[in-house]
């Protein structure tokens, strides 16, 4: 192949490339069938100096950069693959949506808009989600990078639902707005509130009950009080699963009080929206967010597709694309390419998009509702489990009753966030901390569908050693 214009940037040998690539996709195959023995590694001292780029980088062979992307970059993930990595809330990753990766990077298609097929794909795991929800057939969605961008999205299309001129006038024209969730709700609804432009005070931080749930009586009076005050009550946002105890609010009841005070219902569902798919008790945590205005929630969690994917689904098609929709001349509907009746830039704030929905489409085709949602079950039996393993502990107390797949309980003795640091470079067992009832304590966090329950006997079992040599 010629080098010149035209032929400057694809591989000039096709040969030699796809036997480099061959070797490339063998040695993440071997990864991937590794996943079970590879905890977190710490990145070498000279991570910077290895991965840095000069101004006028000059090219490399492929088979020497495939060599830097498996030997000096691959090892040093997050190690969330590993059955016993439990910090935070990180998804696994599944080896069948990442070869899905592979088909959407060499389509390389742009769903922002226009007729093709991955429209149609995208659509299906819209549908499929939202009949997970319960929500109606009218109901719209578009996938995200995550719950944080998609909660914005929500709060967008209530504030445009109650203040149709908003696009054009600016919120300076409004009355100050305020938006409610729980105490220890997720930082992504301040965030939103900020990048709208109504600031960090339009949050109202609802008191909870001893369970940790939204205390209903206390947002009513805070509701009353913001209303004398000339505030205007958007949204309530209710949280199915808490980031630091795995807690539901009351969803059904606070369903009730937002129909009865005309305000808009979001929940945050990151990952207890997929208790869905959960057996009883777990499944019923969730229950009434199919009276939601509008939901978000994260495949790249509990369902296990690669990062980066979320979802925001919508109630309300009408004010969702009122909130939204925008077409230059440029991207006026027309025939051929320019055509199909729906374009996700019209439901978001992207008109530049990967093609998220194919790894998530692929995994739900790959596993089935009934295996994603034993996973699930599984997570959650195995939170009690460790619960059960912390009771019985004599240098270990529970922090907080299990909910749900969130553990959270802290050392007789010792400094909790250095005896995690300490696990998590041994390769024992990575805890992430929080503070609970104003104590710091080891938070385990089971989203992994690897996860057993020996390796979960494995961990407390570390976690007292480590505690005992403190």
């Amino acid at each position: 192949m010629p080098n010149g214009e035209g032929h400057r940037l694809d591989p000039s040998d096709m040969e030699a490339f796809g036997a480099a690539f061959h070797d490339l996709l063998a040695a993440c195959l071997e990864r991937m069938g590794a996943a079970r023995d590879l905890p977190w590694i710490a990145p070498p001292a000279d991570m910077d100096e290895t991965v840095g780029l000069a101004l006028d980088q000059s090219s490399t062979e492929i088979s020497d950069l495939f060599g830097q992307l498996t030997q000096n970059i691959m090892p040093y993930a997050t190690g969330n693959t590993h059955p016993r990595f439990f910090g935070w809330v990180h998804g696994s990753g599944l080896p069948q949506a990442a070869a899905a990766e592979l088909v959407a990077a060499t389509m390389n298609a742009n769903m922002g808009g226009r007729h093709q097929g991955g429209v149609a794909v995208e659509q299906a795991v819209i549908d499929w989600t939202r009949q997970v929800a319960g929500l109606p057939d009218t109901a719209s969605g578009i996938l995200t990078s995550g719950t944080s961008q998609a909660t914005i999205l929500a709060l967008q299309t209530a504030l445009v639902r109650a203040f149709p001129d908003v696009r054009t006038t600016g919120i300076r024209a409004l009355p100050a707005i305020r938006v409610y969730a729980a105490t220890g709700s997720h930082s992504c609804v301040k965030k939103a509130l900020e990048v709208m432009g109504h600031g960090a005070r339009a949050l109202r931080l609802v008191p909870v009950t001893e369970a940790g749930q939204m205390d209903l009586a206390a947002l009513g009076v805070m509701l009353a009080d913001d209303r004398r005050a000339g505030h205007h009550p958007l949204a309530v946002v209710g949280t199915a699963g808490s980031v630091n105890l795995g807690v539901f609010d009351p969803i059904p009841a606070l369903a009730d009080l937002c129909a009865a005070q005309n305000l808009w219902l979001h929940i945050d569902g990151a990952f207890g929206f997929w208790t869905r798919l959960a057996a009883a008790p777990w499944r019923d945590l969730s229950n009434g967010v199919d009276r939601a205005d509008s939901l978000a929630a994260d495949f790249h969690k509990w369902i296990g597709a690669p990062y980066d994917c979320g979802i925001c689904l919508i109630r309300d098609r009408v004010a969702h694309l009122a909130a939204f929709r925008e077409r230059p001349d440029y991207l006026k509907p027309g025939d051929g390419l320019a055509g199909g009746d729906l374009w996700f830039c019209d439901y978001g704030l992207e008109l530049s998009r990967g093609f998220r929905a194919l790894k998530v489409w692929t995994t739900i085709k790959a596993c089935g509702a009934t295996a994603l949602g034993a996973a699930i079950t599984d997570n959650c039996r195995q939170a009690a489990l460790m619960a059960d393993l912390v009771n019985a502990s004599d240098v270990l107390t529970l922090a907080h009753p299990v909910v749900s797949n969130l553990c959270t309980f802290y050392p007789a003795r010792g400094d909790a966030d250095a005896i995690a640091a300490t696990l998590q470079l041994s390769g024992a067992a990575v805890f992430s901390t929080t503070m609970v009832g104003g104590r710091s304590c080891f938070r385990a966090a089971i989203v992994n569908h690897r996860t057993t329950s020996a390796d979960i006997r494995a961990a407390i079992t570390a976690v007292e050693l480590a505690v005992r040599a403190a």
